[in-house]
């Protein structure tokens, strides 16, 4: 269990970015959207066709020069069954073209429940005698403010199939230091206490890169506590939201990485799936070559902040 995996995609694509697949409707391109209505009436699987179709495209133009994808799982669940039927497929696909993928579904429970999280998404299910993969993502987002009850069931799943998982320690959104910011008795922060948790919990599952298979969520939108984290966590590896649309910058992300350029993976959404929007003259139907534009702009703002990407 480690994300070396991960590493190896970043160091081959040269690029310390993750595309996050969070397609609401009124993001896909008008033509493919009428194409799916004609088919299957104004439908939730008509809407998850649409998205599929939309992620498929955008994973075709990105895979050879972006290392991984983070779908979140409520963009896929909003839309019903077929909705996560999408979302199984968009995994599958982003891995036959070689890519990480991040399921992005911050769960969070204890005992048999989180062993059935664990077994969704990271594991294989027993039917009858028979295992089978349900959505098999490469890592996933979790809650770990229940305590090691609700990361051991995943650690030992991971351990098993190879998984890495990303705890939240310091959220990006804004109201985050309501709970993390506050001081314990010990006179260490909330997020503090739970990044020495997660170093604790990948101790005994360090890659042959220095950083285990129990990631940590920390935000661009703190650059501070990124920095202090990067140095009091050296084993965990990073998944920075918050660059782009909630106002983090390269800069401050580049706090999150080691002196290798490696240790953190920064994630985009909407500015990678909406940039033909932006785009002045693009047409709906360069979506994808859209978005390929957007992640190489990305990539090359945050490698202006980092000396290298090495594995030495």
């Amino acid at each position: 269990m480690s994300l070396d995996r991960l590493i190896e995609n970043i160091v081959k694509t040269q690029n310390p970015s993750a595309v996050g697949l969070d397609p609401r409707l009124e993001y896909v391109p008008e033509y493919i959207i009428r194409k799916k209505i004609t088919k299957y009436g104004s439908t939730l699987k008509a809407a998850a066709k649409a998205i599929l179709e939309f992620n498929k495209g955008i994973i075709d133009e990105i895979h050879d020069i972006c290392p991984a994808v983070k779908p979140q799982a409520a963009y896929y669940e909003m839309y019903g069954p077929d909705g996560v039927k999408t979302l199984a497929k968009t995994i599958k696909y982003a891995q036959s073209k070689g890519m990480f993928v991040i399921t992005d579904g911050k769960r969070n429970d204890i005992g048999a429940t989180m062993e059935a999280y664990a077994a969704a998404h990271l594991g294989l299910t027993d039917v009858c005698g028979e295992t089978c993969e349900a959505f098999g993502a490469d890592a996933l987002t979790v809650n770990g403010y229940l305590g090691t009850d609700g990361i051991a069931p995943l650690i030992a799943q991971c351990t098993k199939q190879d998984k890495g998982i990303f705890v939240l320690v310091k959220t990006s959104n804004k109201s985050s230091g309501e709970l993390q910011d506050l001081i314990l008795a010990n006179g260490k922060t909330v997020y503090a206490a739970m990044g020495e948790m997660c170093e604790k919990w990948g101790e005994l599952n360090v890659g042959k890169y220095g950083y285990s298979g129990v990631g940590a969520v920390v935000g661009a939108t703190y650059p501070e506590q990124l920095e202090e984290l990067r140095a009091a966590m050296p084993h965990t590896f990073f998944l920075i939201p918050g660059y782009g649309a909630q106002g983090g910058g390269a800069e401050g992300a580049a706090k999150g990485f080691d002196r290798n350029g490696l240790g953190a993976i920064v994630n985009s959404s909407r500015a990678v799936m909406c940039a033909y929007k932006k785009e002045e003259g693009c047409p709906e139907t360069d979506y994808a070559k859209a978005a390929r534009r957007e992640v190489i702009r990305m990539k090359e703002d945050l490698l202006g902040c980092l000396q290298k990407i090495a594995l030495e």
